[in-house]
């Protein structure tokens, strides 16, 4: 387990840039005209508007826990270790849909890699700064 005083910032960059990358995605799942414009998806129904607003609140919280992380070390390994499944379980999914629908357009191929990078920095993290 890690101390207060035992993660530099370096240590906790991979947090502060999730942070950064997710929530202005956030704002943009769960408003219907940011959502149309930047990811031309059309949002018709009540049901449409509900799952993205819930894909919102679920980015931030995970952003919220990255905070926490990045805030207080006595988090930084469960921040850190929730980092690494959700960026990299995005870009499985990613990685899925190409295989089964075809390739997406350039955002959502920008997507990936900053998620794998994300993902895989973070296990890089907390190898070197996780203190048992």
């Amino acid at each position: 387990m890690t101390n207060n005083n035992s993660i530099p910032f370096i240590g906790k960059l991979h947090l502060i840039l999730s942070i950064l990358a997710l929530v202005p995605i956030a704002i943009v799942y769960g408003t219907k005209s940011l959502v149309t414009e930047f990811f031309e998806i059309e949002v018709n129904t009540i049901d449409t508007s509900n799952m993205l607003r819930a894909i919102m609140c679920l980015y931030l919280a995970v952003c919220f826990v990255l905070f926490l992380g990045a805030w207080k070390s006595k988090y930084w390994r469960r921040a850190t270790q929730l980092n690494i499944v959700f960026m990299l379980s995005l870009a499985a999914g990613r990685a899925l849909s190409m295989i089964l629908d075809g390739i997406p357009t350039q955002g959502y191929i920008v997507s990936i890699i900053v998620e794998v990078v994300l993902g895989l920095y973070s296990i890089y993290q907390i190898r070197k700064y996780d203190i048992p």
